[in-house]
């Protein structure tokens, strides 16, 4: 990781060795953000090699996909950064004293602000993924089918964002005392399976292509 934080600027080994560290974050959070961040590099990727004039009658469509996926792959990288900034306030609200029947309070209310905002992240990676997958199911019938397999792989990196974003949903639900919040999230991570199930389809639509 930079010195300030941010996962952007950073090397693929120094990530990974944060990542290995024994400290709070970066963790599956961080890596299921950048899992959808690959997804739509993936994606921008093929994007740009569907251009030129074997290409022209569908550069509008491409245009915005490419747009799209270059969205995405920021606010993932934003992602990652918020999932580490929230989960060292989680960290932190189990660390605050609990002498005394206030301080008790004060802490459990902040542990559960804190896991509220621990699992907006994820979440955030969940509906990414899922718009990631989407990208890939409009591009796939026009792509340079010399990266086709690309957009296969794309779909296999948002498929892991989801599953494994959805595992730091679940875990902070325990804690979560609005019902509301409790059950949006839970609504949000219902959705993963579908991501998973068109990912797939994917897939066996590049593998068809390949025979």
């Amino acid at each position: 990781m930079t010195e300030d934080g941010r996962l952007a600027g950073t090397t693929v080994g120094g990530f990974l060795d944060s990542l290995a560290a024994r400290v709070p974050a970066p963790g599956g959070g961080a890596t299921a953000a950048l899992h959808a961040a690959q997804a739509a590099a993936l994606i921008g990727m093929v994007a740009r090699y569907t251009s030129g004039p074997t290409h022209t009658d569908h550069a509008d469509l491409v245009s915005g996909i490419l747009a799209d996926a270059e969205a995405a792959r920021a606010a993932s990288l934003a992602l990652a950064d918020a999932d580490a900034t929230a989960f060292t306030a989680v960290t932190d609200a189990y660390a605050l004293p609990r002498t005394t029947d206030e301080e008790k309070a004060r802490r459990t209310q902040a542990i559960a602000d804190a896991l509220v905002g621990a699992a907006g992240p994820p979440a955030d990676v969940i509906r990414t993924a899922g718009s990631l997958v989407t990208l890939a199911e409009t591009l796939l019938p026009v792509a340079n089918r010399n990266v086709v397999t690309d957009v296969a792989a794309a779909t296999e990196a948002a498929r892991a964002a989801a599953t494994t974003a959805r595992l730091n949903v679940e875990i902070n639900l325990g804690g979560i005392r609005d019902e509301k919040v409790r059950a949006e999230l839970v609504g949000v991570a219902g959705r993963v399976p579908e991501v998973v199930d068109r990912a797939a389809a994917v897939e066996q639509r590049v593998r068809a292509l390949l025979r």
